[in-house]
């Protein structure tokens, strides 16, 4: 027992050490960057960053946190300028030569490892506004992701997995594995190419998706169309309910929660075609789909490159029934390049099952109701933070609780509602404590 009070004690003295050296060295950082604000003429600002930092080393004086605190983290770790901040990879097992001793794993590396080299250049970029306008000192900028190179100098051996490689993943693996058949049978779907334009009979792209979509919706299957733009998709949404056709839009400006209630909707039979925009490649499981019209399928881009048409036809292979539409008035490389590669693995399929005398089947899956598993995510983040906060309250209750309803005004102010939601309950159980301490 003794021991192990003496090991607290000194746990204790040493993290008031280092807060005493990071209060410290945050100091000198203020009085130097509010000169430099001053001989810019930035009276202001330098009055902002004065305010807020003072504030801030006030509440790590007196409670040992604040909002924001880990922008200083540089401080607190000793760091030098510029130098690569801790992340959860340094605890990751290594080799006695120090290099990584354990897999790394990415998957939808296509899209993960473009994230992974652009998160430090948004990140930096954000900061710079911050500290020119007196929100933040300088060394905030040392609070940020990895760069690329610094990423691959911390993981070991990685193993990739994406439907549609970029060239990244293809000249840094060793060794291709290609997972083409599936355990359920299925097979890539069936691929047509019909014009944009009317011509004769033919009545246009749209009025051909609405027929085709009919035809599908009545056999109990349902449709997906993906457009250029979120305009086009709100349009084409409209006019189809105009043809009594139940539809709903899906783009990036709808919310995340939002958006699964709408996915689970759409698997629910609720409505029967979705529209969409970027939204509708990868991450979509949905074994209801049965047809899916690609509109302006030759117009060359990002929405439209050959990997992201790969994509977009891939959500229409978890249906025995599924099958694909290009509407297109010319064949481009990347429609080719899509269409050409679906073929060969559908044929490898196709053999495969034939040859072992296998019977696709469609995916059979539940759908859940999201509401119960927000309600429990929200309960349980509001359990995390009155653990995390046990210490402080016990220190300085009403210090705790005023802190928290500023982080609540910011989280609106930023309508981040869902962050704010759980400050509010939060609240709400710090002051019922503090009224059974009283």
């Amino acid at each position: 027992m003794e021991t192990r009070l003496r090991s607290c004690r000194f746990l204790n003295e040493y993290a008031d050490d280092s807060a005493k050296r990071a209060l410290t060295s945050i100091k000198l950082e203020l009085e130097e960057r509010l000169e430099e604000l001053k001989k810019e003429g930035k009276l202001l600002e330098a009055e902002r960053l004065k305010r807020r930092t003072t504030y801030d080393l006030a509440m790590i004086r007196e409670v040992g946190y604040t909002n924001g605190i880990e922008n200083y983290s540089r401080h607190f770790s000793g760091k030098k300028p510029g130098e690569a901040p801790y992340t959860l990879l340094d605890y990751f097992p290594k080799k006695k030569n120090g290099s990584p001793n354990f897999l790394t794993i990415i998957d939808e590396s296509h899209v993960a490892v473009p994230q992974i080299g652009g998160m430090f250049s948004g990140d930096k970029s954000r900061k710079d506004i911050l500290i020119e306008h007196g929100f933040r000192l300088p060394s905030a900028r040392d609070n940020r992701p990895l760069r690329f190179e610094e990423f691959e100098e911390r993981v070991g051996q990685i193993v990739f997995t994406s439907a549609t490689p970029s060239k990244y993943e293809k000249e840094h693996s060793e060794q291709v594995v290609e997972q083409v058949i599936r355990p359920t049978g299925l097979v890539d779907p069936k691929i047509r190419v019909m014009p944009i334009q009317p011509r004769g009979r033919y009545k246009g792209q749209i009025y051909d998706f609405i027929e085709e979509a009919e035809r599908a919706i009545k056999k109990g299957g349902r449709v997906m169309a993906t457009t250029l733009t979120k305009k086009m998709a709100e349009d084409l949404s409209e006019f189809l309910k105009g043809k009594k056709i139940k539809a709903r839009y899906l783009h990036s400006e709808i919310k995340t929660i939002e958006r699964i209630e709408i996915l689970t909707n759409f698997r629910r039979g609720d409505f029967d075609c979705l529209v969409g925009v970027n939204l509708l490649r990868e991450g979509l499981d949905l074994p209801e789909v049965t047809l899916i019209g690609i509109l302006d399928a030759d117009k060359e881009g990002f929405l439209r490159s050959d990997i992201s048409l790969v994509q977009i036809i891939g959500r229409a292979a978890r249906n025995v029934k599924g099958r694909v539409i290009l509407y297109a008035d010319t064949v481009t490389g990347s429609m080719e390049r899509a269409i050409s590669e679906t073929a060969r693995r559908r044929s490898l399929q196709t053999t495969y099952n034939r040859s072992h005398g296998i019977t696709p089947k469609t995916i059979v899956k539940k759908i859940k109701d999201i509401t119960d598993t927000l309600e429990r995510e929200h309960h349980s983040a509001v359990g995390l933070l009155l653990e995390a906060d046990e210490k402080l309250f016990a220190k300085s209750p009403r210090k705790l609780i005023k802190a928290k309803q500023k982080e609540m005004a910011e989280a609106v102010r930023d309508l981040d509602f869902e962050s704010a939601a759980i400050l509010r309950d939060e609240i709400k159980v710090l002051n019922e404590k503090l009224s059974g301490v009283l």
